[in-house]
């Protein structure tokens, strides 16, 4: 017995099929695009007037006035004063909690981006919790009928409370017909559509920002974007989230009193998955774990080793290691939960990785710029000794300093801030291996404040760099640079032909990419939609002045009315047309 997805959607009418059938044409994919697309449209504006608001609300008029030119004049709530408001940071934080899941999911990953964002605006957006207002039942158990429309027959009980409620999902204890303890995630009513509404106003935000402020453009606002939407898109998909459960306990199934659920497929779909029931604390109640009779200070060492392997020998890690997502048992086995962010270290660049750490632990800026510059990160020459200044400096101030004293945290904010200083962009998977290092760490020494880093760390990264010797890594680049080469001499006969081919038509195409280009392009396209007015405009009076002239023995009353009205419309439009240029050229002088 197994639940199919269920999915009903309706079409054109029959008759209409039909006949576009004869014709040859298929229409049916042209009449959903269409029914999508104004859908989304309305979607996208009401949410755009929406996201205003609220930006406008907590202080962020000004760039909005700038971004989307016209809107801030329309809006009611010009000035909001919000109380209890101590930094912009944190109207920023607050302004996403209020703006909804979507954008409060891009916050905590943009909490990773320490190599982008300052200091005081990660430690705000790290506040942010998936902890939502939970749905009532009757929303989530209609989508467990939808997905599962046999779930009666499969499940004999199905808790209305839930376990925990986040921006995506709702967790639901359960109980299968042979005993399990399972727990159902189910996914949120109409989330994707919600998501995909705002990754479209994400885009466009992103495109503005980097066009009206083009400081910023150093950090790729629409790259940004553009992961963010990979990601969140593959947290939707719960398949993905259940392989991703399959691998790590394929992985760890080795290490003792390390657990994660098994998946029930068979009643798994892409928003609703089942999986075993754990039982256990929050791996920060420490007190709770000293109730089992558990020493707070092995569940650690476990943690950490569990991680280690993860990043450094699997190369496949858990990405979301908060405590909620870590739970102790009676016996001291630590359960991993949620699946949905994991990291990937290609195997290539694994050594490297390690040297970045043994280079942190070591204080050896020489060993870390090299391994950078190995996985893929340009340095310019003149800037060199700058930076390797710079990284010994926040490597001495990190010495001797314990784990409880933050030593980690500070160098690897200071790595990020030294980074960020040279425009030197990190690579996400990085980032993320940081990230879950820190976090697994504040983890580490809440249950055991003496937990040091360097004395944990040290042995096991020494052991993992002898595994993948410098010797393995000449042989495999050899390699690979050997079979590139050979595909290289291979190709060129096609490419040398396919280049003359091109010559010899005319259909050779160069690219230019300037910002005068840019500006004369954006002037074009203004001067375009003014004469697009202005046609338009003259037009409707030239056509309302003949409706006018013979009204009196062709028309009835009511044509003569409209055409008097558009008369009046296009008479004000073209006033306002003239006021808004003659301002324009005004201001145009003004700034020479």
């Amino acid at each position: 017995m197994t639940c199919p997805s269920q999915q009903i959607v309706s079409g054109p009418p029959p008759r209409l099929l039909a006949f576009l059938e004869e014709k040859g044409t298929n229409i049916s994919a042209l009449y959903y695009s269409v029914q999508v697309n104004q859908t989304s449209m309305v979607t996208k504006f009401k949410r755009y007037w929406q996201i205003t608001d609220v930006l406008i609300k907590y202080g962020f008029g000004s760039a909005v006035q700038k971004l989307f030119p016209g809107t801030y004049r329309f809006r009611r709530c010009k000035e909001c004063p919000i109380e209890s408001v101590t930094s912009i940071y944190q109207q920023m934080r607050m302004a996403i909690e209020e703006l909804g899941p979507t954008f409060m999911k891009f916050g905590q990953i943009l909490s990773t981006r320490q190599d982008l964002l300052p200091h005081q605006l990660i430690e705000e957006l790290k506040i942010l919790q998936d902890q939502t207002v939970p749905l009532p039942f009757s929303e989530i158990k209609k989508v467990i009928s939808a997905e599962c429309p046999d779930h009666e027959n499969i499940f004999t009980t199905i808790e209305e409370i839930p376990l925990a409620s986040a921006s995506i999902a709702q967790v639901h204890r359960g109980t299968l017909k042979d005993g399990t303890q399972v727990v159902l995630k189910v996914q949120r009513p109409g989330i994707r559509e919600i998501i995909e509404t705002d990754i479209l106003i994400l885009e466009s935000f992103a495109a503005r920002l980097e066009n009206y402020y083009p400081q910023y453009r150093v950090y790729n606002p629409p790259g940004i974007v553009k992961d963010f939407a990979s990601q969140v898109r593959l947290e939707l998909d719960f398949i993905h989230d259940g392989k991703n459960a399959d691998r790590l306990r394929f992985n760890m199934q080795d290490l003792e009193k390390i657990r994660v659920p098994r998946i029930f497929w068979e009643y798994s779909t892409r928003h609703l998955l089942v999986m075993e029931y754990a039982q256990g604390v929050r791996i920060d109640h420490v007190d709770a774990i000293r109730g089992f009779g558990v020493d707070p200070h092995e569940v650690a060492d476990r943690g950490f080793s569990a991680y280690m392997q993860q990043i450094f020998e699997d190369g496949f890690f858990h990405g979301d290691p908060h405590p909620g997502n870590l739970l102790v048992g009676r016996d001291g086995t630590i359960t991993f939960l949620d699946f949905g962010i994991v990291g990937i270290i290609y195997p290539e660049r694994r050594f490297y990785f390690i040297q970045i750490l043994i280079a942190m632990i070591q204080r050896d800026p020489e060993l870390m710029i090299k391994a950078f510059e190995h996985i893929g990160i340009t340095i310019e020459e003149s800037e060199r000794g700058l930076l390797r200044d710079d990284l010994y400096r926040i490597m001495l101030d990190a010495e001797g300093a314990t784990i409880s004293e933050y030593s980690f945290e500070d160098m690897s904010r200071g790595l990020t801030d030294t980074l960020q200083k040279y425009r030197i962009r990190m690579p996400q998977n990085l980032i993320l291996m940081l990230k879950v290092i820190l976090m697994v760490l504040d983890v580490g020494v809440t249950l055991d404040p003496g937990f040091n880093f360097g004395e944990k760390a040290e042995p096991y990264v020494r052991k993992l760099a002898r595994r993948e010797t410098l010797i393995d890594q000449i042989l495999y680049r050899a390699s690979q640079s050997f079979l590139e080469a050979v595909d290289g001499v291979i190709e060129m006969p096609r490419v040398i032909n396919k280049t003359l081919r091109q010559l010899s038509t005319g259909t050779i195409k160069i690219d230019i990419l300037d910002s005068d280009i840019l500006r004369l392009q954006q002037s074009l396209d203004r001067t375009s939609d003014k004469i697009l007015i202005g046609l338009i405009v003259a037009g409707v009076v030239v056509g309302s002045s003949l409706v006018i002239t013979v009204a009196e023995v062709r028309i009835p009353d009511f044509v003569f009315y409209l055409a008097a009205l558009a008369y009046v419309v296009a008479i004000v439009i073209g006033l306002y047309t003239i006021y808004h240029v003659m301002f324009g050229l005004k201001k145009k002088k003004g700034e020479f």
